[in-house]
């Protein structure tokens, strides 16, 4: 019976991957890419017009971030379309525009532009990239669009610059490129882009002439172009292989150009088709898969050989190959299977001569033709002289010694098999001497003594045993009885299909104990992952998860097991238990935790050690190493040992990050803990303090009222208590302020403001602080107004104006000055003093922290800390640097509502 076209059923594995991910889909946004191979193809043109194509049809969008270069035609199609406002931050003493990430979140559209995903963001954003920040985006249900050149993709990185010779410093993951939900190719012809370039529509003249000499030379634009098709035809493809599966369409599109090679236990011709194959896949620049389906027949080869084809399958991943293996008893039916589900037309594998085909085996060729006559096949033929035996491996010597031992134990079961064949004789022979059966109802005897065999000792025993039984039936039990002879020609019929029906219970009672013994292993090593999982999902120490996992994969290798993990400068730390390990390689180790590579022992990185270092993969990152060398050094070249140690390495990792986010999450916990704590006990004593110095300030001022009734000395004393009382009710309220911040029991009173006048009221506050210091205030006649909250604005100018006070001399000048333009308005306060430490500017704003003279100036510093909550609470900036030739500046900037702007021009553009 000829084989039938498989039929494929859904794996539900798969199923609920996709349900999980359709769900995920629903809350998150969508994510459309536009793909060029360089600036200046008109990705960003591209996609405002369809964002005004979009408009039209009625969706609600916005324009988070454009980058026009100066191109008139890109800003005329900005000017049409809403606009998110800028938010200008001070980065190194200058204000720069940025993306406003917040604002986006808040005003949450239904569509946002955000362009150059791989742009990156100032010192300290929320996000060092801006890829970062449409991830946090997508992730509250906000579609984006935006744009990507080829060369910042993470993995063409060093192909770019080994084309162009410059190193692209800003990339983007390949992950964001490939899961975006569209990635539409924006392409010119070179020709046409360079007489863009020149003609100025890309950058400005003097830059254009410079990049033509550099990167826009016509070979690079021509790798380039051809780089982006490529990652176009991938990203596509991938599409193509999801519509497959939701669709359940199992015949091969050939729309991908890649093969699939399969290689069986012929090892010498196993490696001539993967050479053959990773040539024919350069010439052709297209991708290549190595499959080996390993049956029960193949687990039963030699250790030696096991060897080998792991040998070829590395071979294949060095040559850009992906290696699978799969089990299987049908070995095409796995091939078809396996190129139906990675879309995979063609298939190469070996063609041997007819002298060495086994002639009691079906071709593989054609049961893959009648399975699936859709699939291209190409034999690969090899010369006679290339077939030679297989050179025994380094690492077999264990394999060898093992095998030796199992050729001399078989000899037992064989003995024990011609005993019970004996029995058995011995058993109808009685039978036929004393019940008088008939001898052809005894053969059932022997048919179940051979099924004994079969089950208990295995097929070479049951074979013998069947050979035994036939002849001794014939012998002891057939006429003429004690010889060889037949007298009657019919039991002639009885022996071959005794023969045969023993042989066949024989080869299935066999089949079936080795499936059950690879169950058993199967269960075993199962069985060892839950363990392992179950331990570890108890601990909650680093130390307790080195405990379970040595104990656990000791106990299952055997030899050596050390777990090697990062102080927090990423080095490794070896344990002191391990430090007197032969063989143990420390640097080996930090080798594959830097770059995340497997080394050691049968591996391409200094196999010669007799340790395997495993990097500890976590979602997250790397956890660090797991080096072991198992009691049998060839267990680690056995597939399904390999894959139960790379599983527990990543059972391992993942315990390791979540232990690792639990400590986390407990000192956050403590520190939220003390910082409510401090918070509470700073408001509880802010406010027992408040009534009595305010008594004190009352009477102290009472008594500077009437002056004539004081002496000279008593005066002195009384504006010295007045002046103290001052400064401590400002260190009071300072504290009861920070404590109302940090509990965000704070609400804003926005109303429009004149600055003047708060800047009158905060200096009438610290008159007395500020003694004989000038104030010099200069502001525009037309400065518009503000909205803001006008008793916490006038809080932060005390707090500077204190601030001043503390670290000038008496004779020293503060200045005050202010501007504003269209989006924002930016207020100086500088003074003549001593300056700020420069290596200490930015940590000033932080809680009790002070500047120079500590122990000559009162406060308790919280006045700086104060100011910037109440700046960042009004959606500004405030920062502070020195002053030429001495002194310092405190640089505050407050956005400006619509209602404060004055007109904007006509020609103006955000």
């Amino acid at each position: 019976m000829s084989p039938t076209p498989i039929e494929q059923r859904p794996d539900p594995d798969i199923l609920l991957a996709q349900i999980q991910q359709a769900e995920q889909k629903n809350v998150r946004g969508k994510l459309r890419i536009y793909f060029g191979s360089s600036a200046g193809v008109g990705k960003t043109f591209a996609m405002l017009e369809a964002a005004h194509k979009a408009q039209q049809a009625g969706r609600a969008l916005l324009v988070g971030w454009i980058e026009t270069h100066g191109r008139r035609e890109t800003e005329a199609l900005v000017q049409q379309l809403p606009v998110l406002d800028r938010k200008i931050c001070s980065y190194h003493n200058k204000q720069i525009a940025v993306f406003d990430l917040d604002e986006a979140l808040a005003r949450k559209p239904a569509l946002l532009l955000v362009d150059e995903l791989a742009a990156t963001n100032i010192g300290g954003a929320r996000h060092p990239k801006r890829w970062q920040d449409v991830e946090e985006l997508l992730a509250n249900g906000i579609d984006i669009w935006t744009t990507l050149n080829v060369q910042h993709l993470e993995s063409l990185n060093d192909v770019v610059s080994g084309i162009t010779g410059i190193q692209v410093q800003e990339t983007v993951p390949d992950t964001v490129f490939y899961q975006a939900d569209e990635v539409v190719l924006v392409d010119v012809p070179v020709e046409e882009l360079l007489n863009r370039l020149q003609a100025g529509k890309v950058y400005l003249p003097q830059q254009a002439q410079r990049a033509v000499k550099h990167f826009f030379r016509k070979g690079n634009l021509i790798a380039l172009r051809e780089l982006a098709l490529r990652r176009t035809a991938d990203r596509i493809e991938k599409d193509v292989q999801h519509y497959k599966q939701n669709e359940a369409i199992h015949a091969v599109w050939k729309t991908e150009g890649a093969i699939l090679t399969c290689i069986n236990d012929n090892l010498p011709l196993a490696e001539q088709v993967i050479r053959r194959t990773a040539r024919l896949a350069t010439q052709m620049s297209i991708n290549w898969h190595v499959l080996y389906v390993e049956t029960p027949v193949l687990q039963r080869l030699p250790t030696v050989k096991r060897e080998r084809i792991l040998t070829a399958l590395k071979l294949a991943e060095a040559l850009g190959a992906t290696t699978s293996i799969l089990t299987s008893e049908n070995v095409a039916q796995q091939i078809v299977e396996y190129a139906h589900q990675h879309n995979l037309a063609t298939i190469v594998m070996g063609h041997l001569p007819k002298t060495l085909q086994r002639f009691w085996q079906p071709s593989l060729s054609a049961q893959i033709t009648q399975l699936s006559p859709d699939l291209d096949l190409l034999h690969v033929g090899f010369a006679t002289t290339t077939i030679r035996a297989v050179p025994e491996s380094p690492h077999s010597v264990h394999a060898s010694a093992t095998l030796t031992r199992q050729v001399k134990v078989e000899k037992i079961p064989v003995l024990l098999a011609i005993l019970i064949s004996l029995l058995t004789t011995a058993i109808t022979v009685n039978l036929l001497n004393f019940f008088h059966l008939d001898a052809v109802n005894l053969v059932m005897l022997h048919l179940l003594a051979v099924v004994l065999v079969a089950t208990k000792l295995g097929r070479i025993p049951a074979i013998i045993a069947t050979l035994c039984n036939v002849a001794a039936f014939d012998f002891f039990l057939v006429s003429p009885r004690f010889s060889f002879a037949v007298s009657d020609v019919q039991f002639l019929l009885t022996f071959v299909v005794m023969l045969l029906v023993g042989l066949i219970i024989s080869e299935l009672t066999a089949g079936l104990r080795f499936q059950a013994r690879i169950a058993a292993h199967r269960e075993k090593r199962a069985y060892i992952l839950f363990e392992l999982a179950r331990d570890l999902s108890g601990a909650l120490k680093t130390e307790q998860i080195i405990d379970i996992s040595l104990a656990i994969l000791k106990k299952t290798f055997g030899g050596q097991v050390v777990l090697l993990l990062p102080d927090p400068n990423e080095t490794l730390i070896l344990p002191n238990e391990a430090t007197e390990i032969q063989g143990l390689d420390i640097g080996i180790a930090q080798w594959a935790f830097k770059h995340n590579q497997t080394a050691g022992f049968a591996t391409n990185t200094l196999p010669a050690n007799p340790f395997r270092y495993l990097p500890l993969r976590a979602p997250v990152r790397i956890r660090g190493i797991l080096a072991i060398q198992p009691a049998q050094a060839h267990w680690l070249l056995i597939p399904e040992q390999l894959r139960q140690l790379e599983t527990c390495a990543s059972v391992i990792a993942i315990a390791l990050e979540r232990v690792h986010f639990l400590e986390v999450a407990q000192d956050m916990l403590v520190h939220i803990e003390s910082e409510r704590l401090r918070n509470s006990l700073l408001s509880a004593l802010s406010h027992d303090l408040r009534t009595p110095l305010t008594a004190l300030l009352g009477l102290a001022e009472s008594l500077t009222r009437h002056p004539e009734h004081l002496t000279n000395t008593q005066q002195e004393l009384v504006a010295a208590i007045h002046q103290t009382s001052l400064r401590m009710t400002n260190m009071v309220n300072n504290l009861l302020d920070m404590a109302r911040i940090e509990a965000g029991r704070i609400t804003l009173q926005r109303e429009p403001q004149v600055l003047e006048e708060i800047i009158g009221s905060a200096i009438r506050a610290v008159r007395v602080l500020l003694n004989k210091r000038r104030i010099c205030i200069s502001l525009p006649s037309d400065l518009p107004l503000l909205t803001c909250d006008a008793v916490l604005i006038e809080r932060v100018f005390i707090n500077l104006l204190e601030n001043a006070a503390k670290y000038t001399p008496e004779t020293a000048q503060i200045d005050i000055t202010a501007q504003a333009n269209y989006h924002q308005m930016q207020i100086e306060i500088a003074d003549n003093g001593t300056g700020l430490p420069t290596e200490h500017s930015e940590t000033l704003f932080e809680k009790f922290t002070r500047g120079f003279n500590e122990s000559a100036t009162s406060g308790i510093g919280l006045g700086l800390s104060i100011c910037r909550a109440i700046i960042n609470a009004h959606h500004g900036t405030i920062t502070a640097h020195n002053r030429q030739p001495h002194g310092a500046v405190f640089c505050i900037t407050l956005p400006l509502t619509p209602l404060d702007m004055p007109h904007e021009p006509d020609d103006f553009i955000d």
